[in-house]
């Protein structure tokens, strides 16, 4: 086993100690090696998905966070294929929220989510993908009523 030092915000080393008192870890080593484990294991089965596919990516960030906000906005114009519409929300003083949902081929999506939720400030990030059918066009469908 090697020892090694990392650097976690207060926030998130306060809900870490919670949660090992909680559910009665001995130490923070033993909680911070589970989650690891967990975590590594959802991101298996995440990028184990093929095919087109849709997907919801949220992220919270530090809207302050140096030049975060013009990497963001360059990330998503140049995936502008990828992203069909993003709601900005304003959670309080320092936060913003986002939700873009997402179209195209998995491998991309995973790709491109991973990317924006590894950017220094954003703060917290989850995509969920749902797979569409093995490169199926979309097709137009008669269902009662008039668009447009």
């Amino acid at each position: 086993m090697q020892r090694i030092t990392i650097t976690i915000e207060d926030d998130l080393l306060a809900e870490i100690d919670a949660a090992a008192e909680a559910r009665g870890y001995q130490n923070r080593s033993e909680i911070i090696r589970d989650l690891a484990r967990a975590g590594l294991q959802q991101s298996t089965e995440d990028t184990a998905q093929t095919g087109q596919c849709v997907a919801g990516l949220v992220y919270v960030y530090d809207h302050a966070a140096r030049d975060l906000s013009k990497r963001l906005v360059q990330e998503f114009h140049g995936h502008h294929d990828l992203a069909l519409a993003t709601l900005h929300v304003h959670l309080d003083d320092n936060n913003c929220m986002e939700m873009t949902a997402l179209r195209g081929a998995a491998s991309e999506v995973r790709h491109f989510a991973d990317h924006i939720i590894a950017e220094r400030g954003v703060r917290y990030g989850r995509v969920v993908m749902i797979p569409t059918g093995e490169g199926k066009q979309a097709r137009a469908r008669k269902h009662g009523h008039r668009h447009g």
